[in-house]
């Protein structure tokens, strides 16, 4: 049976799925599924809380040296908060971070160290939302949930044409996919449709000729698919400003605070500092010394704004008595477990120490 346009069938795409499916560390693929092999809700869960607003490029390094450190939700429950902060920095969205340690000490506690497998009940738990609960309960358990992220809203709206721009075209894009999600192989019809928009329907240039839904999408014969799907245009962003303060005392320890647990980077290792605002608000520093203002800011760009650090430095004594944080030993600093914009501070600060870092 030939599909006509605007009556795209699962199976067809089930069937380029089996032979086009990514690899991924934490997927279990279309032939060892139909072997009886079942993935692992742990894997499953780790993988969509950091794929969250990430590419798959970046979070695959990040996925596969977690679950070598912690190979079970035990393991993970059982963690200590800075090391697994630590491991994360670099990857954003630090909040992530600290609801991965909720959740996985929740699914032990409560759960007695076995995900839920339904929708509603991994709503229950910390850090879950309604797009990671359906993509749990649908790849880890087969249950006929709608899975909706980018990649299929933008492969929805040219399969049918919708023009209303995002964000308001969700509810419209995630009632078609809704219309779509089959009763048989839920899980890889999910991963399918994501795959398709990730390696076919892309943002830029989709390769409708290869396209497994290509006679079915009414984009493309109205030649529309391009500029799907279409976006309100967003604000731009303001542009924060604020004081990183870099103190060394002669044994080479590092003067360093952790983050309140509350706010961006909560929960992090930073530097003391200023609040971040448009303007740099009266501060004091951390402790009294020869404070020195490197030429360069550590420019960093968060969801809502952009941020720019003036960095101060300093050589401070041994005897140093800070107002605010700790002064961390090289044996225990690494500046790898430092987010990414504290890291760009350190990497402009280090160079200005007599002996160089």
């Amino acid at each position: 049976m030939r599909e006509t346009a605007g009556n795209p069938r699962p199976e067809i795409l089930l069937d380029w799925y089996d032979t086009h499916a990514r690899e991924m560390p934490w997927r279990v693929g279309p032939a060892a599924r139909a072997a009886g092999q079942r993935p692992d809700p742990y894997f499953i869960w780790m993988s969509e809380v950091m794929l969250q607003q990430t590419t798959v490029a970046a979070v695959r390094a990040y996925f596969l040296r977690f679950t070598a450190l912690w190979p079970t939700v035990a393991d993970l429950a059982a963690a200590e908060d800075a090391r697994v902060m630590g491991e994360w920095a670099g990857l954003g969205y630090y909040a992530r971070a600290r609801n991965l340690l909720k959740c996985a000490r929740a699914v032990m506690s409560e759960h007695g160290g076995v995900f839920p497998d339904t929708r509603e009940g991994l709503l229950t738990l910390p850090g879950i939302g309604p797009y990671t609960a359906s993509a749990i309960a649908s790849i880890a358990f087969d249950q006929p949930e709608t899975v909706v992220d980018g990649n299929v809203e933008r492969v929805m709206a040219r399969l049918f044409d919708i023009h209303t721009p995002l964000p308001a075209a969700k509810p419209e894009l995630t009632e078609r996919a809704a219309s779509l999600t089959p009763p048989e192989r839920p899980g890889d019809y999910a991963q399918a449709v994501m795959d398709l928009g990730a390696t076919i329907c892309t943002p830029r240039n989709p390769a409708c000729g290869i396209c497994p839904w290509r006679d079915p999408c009414q984009a493309r014969v109205e030649g529309t698919a391009p500029e799907l799907p279409k976006k309100t245009p967003k604000k731009a962003k303001p542009i924060r400003l604020g004081i990183a303060y870099v103190a060394r005392r002669p044994d080479g320890a590092f003067l360093l605070e952790t983050r309140p647990d509350k706010g961006l980077l909560g929960g992090m290792l930073g530097w003391p500092g200023s609040p971040w605002a448009e303007e740099v608000p009266p501060h004091a520093p951390p402790l009294q010394a020869d404070w020195q203002l490197l030429p360069e800011e550590a420019r960093h760009t968060f969801t809502h704004f952009h941020l720019r650090l003036r960095i101060m430095v300093a050589e401070v004594p041994a005897d140093a008595a800070p107002q605010t944080g700790h002064f961390v030993p090289p044996s225990d600093f690494r500046p790898s477990d430092l987010p990414t914009v504290m890291r760009k501070a350190f990497d402009l600060a280090r160079d200005s120490f007599v002996d160089k870092v």
